[in-house]
């Protein structure tokens, strides 16, 4: 009789090599990422915009000082220019500072008063008084 053993017999016709593993699952290929140029940017990009804004609010009181300035005076030199000169409202616009350019004019002929605004800043008007010339109105 044969002994009993607890390991299977070898087959003589095959060679002792490891049998081929068995192929994992293959998982869906994705493509390589592309490295982001502004990966690094990005931190910094928003940080020099926080201080833009930052230094914009802060500024805000000082143009809107600048711009309540100019426009008050444009409106008496163009009152002036205006009903105390008798030229157009377009040939007063040529005696403003340099700097003046946002600053705009405008007229209403039913009571001589004239208006100087900086869009979105501020707006004042001069009315044209007779012997006294051309008074700022008071701020509304």
């Amino acid at each position: 009789m044969v002994p009993v053993t607890s390991t299977n017999p070898t087959d003589p016709s095959t060679p002792d090599r490891p049998l081929p593993a068995a192929a994992p699952e293959t998982a869906p290929v994705r493509p390589a990422k592309k490295p982001n140029r502004w990966g690094g940017c990005l931190p910094w990009a928003i940080l020099l915009a926080a201080l833009l804004v930052g230094g914009l609010v802060w500024k805000f009181p000082a143009f809107q000082a600048q711009a309540e300035l100019g426009s008050a005076y444009a409106a008496r030199v163009g009152c002036s220019c205006r009903y105390v000169q008798g030229r157009s409202l377009e040939s007063c616009q040529s005696d403003f500072e340099p700097g003046m350019e946002l600053v705009s004019l405008a007229e209403d002929p039913a009571t001589k008063t004239v208006t100087g605004s900086v869009p979105l800043l501020a707006s004042r008007s001069a009315r044209y008084a007779g012997a006294s010339g051309c008074l700022l109105r008071p701020e509304d």
